[in-house]
Parts: C-alpha cells; sequence; structure tokens
C-alpha cells in the first residue's frame, strides 16, 4: 500500500505530540525543528487533524497543539484517513 507524502507526516506529527506533550500543548514550530518539515506543510495538515477531532488547539504564549484523546486509542487508519 502507497502511503502519501501528506499521509507520511500526519503520523509523524501524531507521533511526535504523543511522545513530546507529556500534557502539555506542543508548538508547531518545536515539531517542525525535530522532525525537519515546513511548518507552513504543518499547518495545513494540523488543520485537517483539528476537523477530525484528533487533536485540538490550545491559544496563547504556552500555546499548541495536544491529543484529543490518548495515543494508544489513535489508529493509523484514523490519521491516514485524516489526512
Amino acid at each position: 500500500m502507497m502511503i502519501s507524502t501528506k499521509g507520511r507526516y500526519g503520523l509523524r506529527l501524531i507521533l511526535d505530540i504523543a511522545k513530546e506533550s507529556q500534557g502539555k500543548p506542543v508548538p508547531i514550530k518545536e515539531i517542525s525543528r525535530r522532525q525537519d518539515i515546513s511548518d507552513k506543510y504543518l499547518e495545513q495538515i494540523i488543520m485537517q487533524f483539528t476537523k477530525a477531532g484528533l487533536v485540538k488547539s490550545v491559544r496563547g504564549a504556552q500555546g499548541g497543539y495536544i491529543l484529543t484523546k490518548p495515543a494508544s486509542e489513535i489508529t493509523a487508519g484514523e490519521v491516514l484517513r485524516a489526512a
């Protein structure tokens, strides 16, 4: 099965948030730096994930994105369909 670039980056994005969040929002700039993916491209993907209910945005100086449910409950299929 072929997975699109957006799908691969989406999986990396969700994994990064799950690994790094520890209850705190993760800024898109940090994810971009760690994953070496354009922050503009990640913003496009994260908007789709927000609409799908996988992540939610936290605004403010300490803002970023957090998962809406535990990482163990999010499947790769959900992420790929959302992307």
